[in-house]
């Protein structure tokens, strides 16, 4: 049994364990010169300073805020390839149709990712992760879904599960259904529900089915077919919506229990409604408002509805090259109207619902010993601060990975 005292915190502030929705998203608890006792990298006791009993390894912070690892429910990390040339493009003016008549656009980088083995898939995304990681990011989604071919989206899902394997962070691979194929569309949507999702689930590649359902990309029936098989072979099921238009998706993920609903750029009063109403996370992604001009997501009125609200970098080469999370909640209280205690929630444990766990993000007995210690004594440095990182130290299980070289990590 390995048990470590964690000193010299200033505040140790968290939310409550579990999911938190409307105004609950405020409720944290700040304690004042505080400790940490970590057991075995479980928390086994937290609280004022002055409680704290005896043990022989004392680590002293020095006085410092902490507060619990961040999650990242929404990322797009392993790609191959570059969209800089769009980026380009779209600053100058030239329109989405046009990037992709060049062969730009999604699609070049589905050309890149699939001719992409999987070590060097691994290669390129692991200095991504690193970044998520060193941003405070304990816990990471990461999806598949720009493969397009099925050898390409098992093969991103394997680097996914092979940087796992590496890295200190967790993980969580999730399966993307992302783009249709331009021609045999209904024999695509068969065979991801017969072939692809069962392969998947069969080989313990991914936890998650995510769709992209917009006009351009799966309608709501081709969604619930592709739900259905996910659920099917024992996946859950998570769902891209409203980003530019609100087509029903939204209303059919918080109708079959969806783990989240990301995006929501779009979503007005009813689909507002129907994620006030269900137990589906809504996630927002600050990242895509700033980097593609699209309306904020409406995490204010989310929450004001009581919804239960989380926040994600969208980490991606196309509408989102974000790649920290502390940066997307100080975003996501700038653009989409959180408080910074609705921020912390947002970024911890509604991150952590939203891919359907429940031992992490909150700083209490019995989670997770994933936290971190800013730079600062005030723990609000972590919503606020823009351009440099407010965070000290990431520890995942009890164990700081800053002090690992970025080669281990």
């Amino acid at each position: 049994m390995t048990e470590t005292l964690f000193t010299g915190i200033t505040q140790l502030v968290t939310p409550p364990p579990g999911p938190q929705r409307g105004v609950a998203m405020r409720n944290l608890t700040v304690v004042e010169d505080a400790a940490l006792l970590v057991r075995d990298g479980v928390i086994a006791w937290a609280g004022p300073r002055r409680e704290a009993a005896a043990t022989a390894h004392v680590h002293d912070l020095g006085g410092l805020a902490v507060v619990p690892g961040l999650i990242d429910p929404h990322t797009h990390a392993v790609w191959a390839g570059n969209r800089l040339a769009d980026f380009e493009a779209r600053v100058e003016g030239v329109p989405y149709e046009a990037i992709l008549a060049r062969g730009g656009g999604i699609r070049s980088t589905m050309r890149a990712t699939a001719a992409a083995s999987v070590p060097e898939l691994v290669a390129l995304a692991r200095p991504r992760l690193t970044a998520l990681a060193r941003s405070g990011a304990t816990t990471v989604e990461v999806k598949s879904g720009y493969g397009l071919d099925f050898g390409a989206e098992v093969r991103m899902l394997e680097a996914v599960c092979a940087l796992q394997a590496e890295l200190p962070l967790t993980l969580r691979p999730t399966l993307l259904i992302h783009v249709p194929r331009t021609e045999g569309r209904g024999a695509y949507v068969r065979a991801v529900c017969e072939e692809l999702v069962p392969q998947v689930a069969r080989e313990g590649l991914a936890g998650a089915v995510d769709v992209f359902c917009e006009r351009e990309a799966f309608t709501v029936e081709e969604t619930r077919l592709i739900f259905a098989a996910a659920r099917a072979h024992g996946l859950r099921v998570k769902l891209h919506a409203d980003q530019f238009q609100t087509l029903g998706g939204t209303e059919l993920a918080c109708e079959v229990g969806a783990l989240s609903v990301d995006h929501l750029e779009a979503s007005g009063e009813a689909q507002i409604a129907a994620l006030a109403a269900s137990d589906t996370v809504a996630t927002v992604l600050p990242g895509v408002t700033l980097h593609l001009g699209l309306p904020a997501a409406p995490g204010r009125r989310l929450v004001d509805a009581g919804a239960c609200v989380a926040v994600g970098t969208d980490l991606n080469p196309g509408s989102s090259p974000l790649f920290s999370v502390q940066l997307a909640l100080a975003l996501a209280v700038r653009v989409n109207g959180l408080t910074p205690a609705e921020a912390l929630t947002a970024g911890t444990v509604n991150a952590a619902h939203a891919l359907g766990l429940r031992d992490r993000g909150a700083l209490v007995a019995g989670q997770r010993a994933d936290f971190l210690a800013l730079h600062s004594p005030d723990w609000r440095e972590l919503a606020y601060t823009l351009g440099t990182s407010p965070i000290r130290d990431v520890f995942v299980g009890g164990r700081n990975i800053q002090n690992i070289k970025e080669t281990e990590l």
